[in-house]
């Protein structure tokens, strides 16, 4: 299709991984800027790399949002093979597609790349160094889109919450409505909750400038590569799980902080995940909310909601 004629149609947005907590805040986030096309497990296996390329070619995206990712961390520390598939395989495949479509790829990664060391928030040209398989896979993911090249933008994210899928948050309101009256949380991890909705609006407000404002290749080109895309501020596990409580009004459940040595599992976590958000700034004029002012609107909007109905 020639470039004039993709100028006059409706863009077509791809999303995948729609049934997941980012995809599917994605898919009502995207609405309006185009022909959506929703990808989730039971119309795509994202597994079968060569139905992938198939699809995008009968598609011709103008926009792919590929929110498709293994985030089992502890589990793939035995199941590598499919979370390789999924969070390396997967992006390499997509961003080829997308570099073939002369499309925009928007894919998002993870804190996970680094290993915590630093005592300050993570810059996108810190070097990364996973301390756990999930890790590894999404960092190869990063790098095989950055291999191929093209009109790309990654997002790095962490501690991703919202009102489905399995998460922190919702694992604490379960705790809490079995009657747990004492609960210990990890309080030497530090890093930022960050609402699904969150990501999915700031990659919506970037959507809308390739599908409708700016359709420059070679702007978006200047402005491909890894992105911070997370809620401003930081806490602990403790903390956050002390503020869940605080806004579901859980007043009969006790925080008892620990360390990670009191709390093994199967992948070893960073101590540090703060992440600095101020390229997103810089490029995108884009400023991240505080966490905080962002957990009490998912539950104004979600959680009171989705428990009332």
């Amino acid at each position: 299709m020639r470039d004039a004629e993709k100028m006059r149609k409706r863009p077509t947005i791809v999303v995948t991984g729609t049934d997941g907590q980012v995809g599917g805040e994605a898919l009502r986030a995207l609405q309006g800027l185009g022909e959506i096309v929703a990808l989730d497990r039971a119309r795509l296996d994202l597994g079968d790399l060569d139905r992938v390329r198939d699809t995008m070619r009968e598609l011709r995206p103008d926009l792919i949002v590929n929110a498709a990712a293994y985030t089992a961390v502890d589990r793939a520390e035995t199941d590598a093979d499919l979370a390789h598939r999924i969070n390396a395989d997967l992006p390499r495949v997509l961003a080829e597609e997308a570099s073939r479509a002369n499309a925009l790829l928007m894919h998002y990664s993870t804190d996970y790349v680094f290993d915590g060391a630093l005592d300050w928030p993570y810059v996108e040209t810190d070097t990364p160094n996973p301390l756990n398989v999930y890790g590894e896979t999404k960092l190869a993911g990063e790098r095989a889109i950055a291999a191929v090249g093209g009109k790309h933008l990654v997002f790095r994210t962490s501690w991703v919450y919202g009102a489905t899928g399995r998460n922190f948050l919702l694992t604490m309101l379960r705790l809490a409505r079995e009657g747990r009256a004492e609960l210990s949380v990890v309080d030497d991890q530090i890093g930022a909750p960050t609402w699904s909705a969150t990501i999915a609006a700031l990659s919506a407000h970037i959507a809308a400038l390739h599908c409708s404002d700016v359709r420059d290749d070679a702007w978006w080109l200047e402005r491909a590569g890894v992105y911070h895309l997370t809620a401003s501020g930081a806490t602990s596990w403790a903390g956050f799980a002390r503020a869940i409580f605080t806004a579901a009004q859980c007043d009969g459940v006790t925080v008892q902080p620990i360390g990670s040595d009191q709390y093994p599992t199967a992948a070893r976590r960073p101590l540090n995940s703060r992440l600095s958000c101020e390229k997103l700034a810089r490029q995108f004029g884009l400023h991240t909310p505080d966490w905080r002012a962002t957990l009490a609107l998912c539950f104004r909007l979600q959680i009171r909601h989705t428990a009332a109905s």
